[in-house]
C-alpha cells in the first residue's frame, strides 16, 4: 500500500521556498510598460495555489537537489502558466478567474493578450540564462503543446462527437506537459540518470492530465465561491468535457438529442437538466474513476525511487488531484 502525506503538509515542507518562487515571479513581471507590472500584481493578489512550481520544488528534493537555481525555474513555470491563463480567459470570454473579474474584463483583450505574449517571451528569456538545452527542450516542448492544445479544443467547441481520446489530447497538451516539464526539470537540475529523469516526466504529465480531469468534473460539482468559477461554466463556453462524453456515450437517442439541443443552445434549465442526467447515469463517479486510474499511473511511476518522506510527498501532490471533490 503506498504511503501518502496530508497536502497541507507538502505546501507547509515548501512554505519558504514557495515565498521565494513569490519574489522572483514579482521580478520578472518588471518592465518599462507600467501596464505589465500593473497586471502582474494584480494577477499575483488574486492567488492560486503555486501547484506547478510544487511540483518541480518537489521533484528537485527527490531527485536530491542541493542547489537554489530550482526557485526561479519554479517561478519561470508559473509564469508560463499565468501567460496561458490570460489567454485561455480571453479565448474562452470568461468574465471570472480565481473569484475576480479575468484580467481582459479590465483592462480589455488586446492589452491582455500582448501582456501574455510578454510573459511567455520573457519566461523563456530567463529559462535561457541557465544555459541548458535540455531545459530549454523541456519548457518549449510544453508551450508549443500547450497552444496546440488550446487551437484543438477550440477545433471541438460545442462537438458532441469528440471522443475521450482527443479529450486526454487536449487537456494534456494543455496541462499535463507544463507539469511535466516541472518534474524533468527538477530532475534535470539533479544530474539524476535518464530512467529517473523520464519517471519524473512520466509522473508529471500523468498527475497533470489526471488534475484538468478532476477539475472538469469539479465544474459540475462546486459553487463559485469554492471554485472561483461559476457552476457549469464549461458547457457554457461549449467545452465538452469527460462527464459529457460518458453520458452521451450512455445516453437513450431521445436524451442523445436532447443533450445535442443543450449544448447548441447553454441554459440554466439545460445545465439542470444536464446535472440530472449526470445522477441517472453516474457519470461524475465514472469520470472520477478515470482520474482515479491516471493518479494510479502517476504514482506507479516513483517506484524507481526508494521509499522517503520526498516520494510520499510526490505521492500526496498526485492524490490531491481526486481529494478536492470530496
Amino acid at each position: 500500500m503506498l504511503k501518502t502525506i496530508d497536502f497541507k503538509k507538502v505546501f507547509d515542507a515548501h512554505e519558504k521556498e514557495l515565498s521565494l518562487v513569490e519574489a522572483k515571479l514579482e521580478g520578472l513581471f518588471q518592465s518599462e510598460a507600467p501596464l505589465i507590472p500593473l497586471i502582474g500584481r494584480y494577477l499575483l493578489e488574486s492567488g492560486g495555489k503555486r501547484l506547478r512550481p510544487l511540483f518541480l520544488l518537489s521533484s528537485a528534493r527527490l531527485a536530491g537537489y542541493k542547489g537554489d537555481e530550482h526557485i526561479e525555474l519554479a517561478g519561470i513555470i508559473e509564469l508560463i502558466h499565468m501567460a496561458s491563463l490570460l489567454h485561455d480567459d480571453v479565448v474562452d470570454a470568461a468574465k471570472i478567474r480565481r473569484g475576480s473579474p479575468a484580467a481582459h474584463s479590465v483592462w480589455g483583450n488586446q492589452i491582455v493578450i500582448l501582456v501574455g505574449d510578454f510573459l511567455y517571451s520573457n519566461a523563456l528569456r530567463k529559462a535561457v540564462s541557465f544555459k541548458d538545452q535540455r531545459i530549454m527542450e523541456a519548457l518549449s516542448e510544453a508551450t508549443t503543446s500547450m497552444t496546440e492544445g488550446e487551437i484543438l479544443q477550440l477545433q471541438k467547441t460545442a462537438d458532441i462527437n469528440i471522443t475521450e481520446e482527443e479529450y486526454i489530447k487536449i487537456i494534456s497538451s494543455k496541462t499535463g506537459l507544463l507539469i511535466s516539464a516541472a518534474c524533468r526539470i527538477g530532475a534535470i537540475l539533479s544530474m539524476s540518470p535518464t530512467p529517473e529523469k523520464n519517471a519524473l516526466a512520466m509522473f508529471g504529465f500523468k498527475a497533470g492530465t489526471a488534475f484538468q480531469v478532476a477539475d472538469d468534473i469539479l465544474d459540475y460539482m462546486a459553487e463559485e465561491s469554492e471554485l472561483g468559477k461559476k457552476l457549469g461554466k464549461d458547457i457554457g463556453e461549449g467545452k465538452i468535457t469527460l462527464p459529457v462524453i460518458y453520458l452521451f456515450k450512455g445516453a437513450s437517442g431521445s436524451e442523445k438529442e436532447e443533450i445535442k439541443g443543450i449544448i447548441e443552445k447553454p441554459s440554466e434549465d439545460g445545465l439542470r437538466r444536464i446535472l440530472a442526467l449526470f445522477r441517472r447515469y453516474s457519470v461524475l463517479e465514472e469520470s472520477l474513476k478515470r482520474a482515479q486510474a491516471l493518479v494510479d499511473g502517476a504514482k506507479d511511476e516513483l517506484s524507481i525511487f526508494p521509499d522517503s518522506p520526498h516520494r510520499d510527498a510526490m505521492l500526496s501532490l498526485a492524490d490531491y488531484a481526486i481529494s478536492r471533490h470530496k
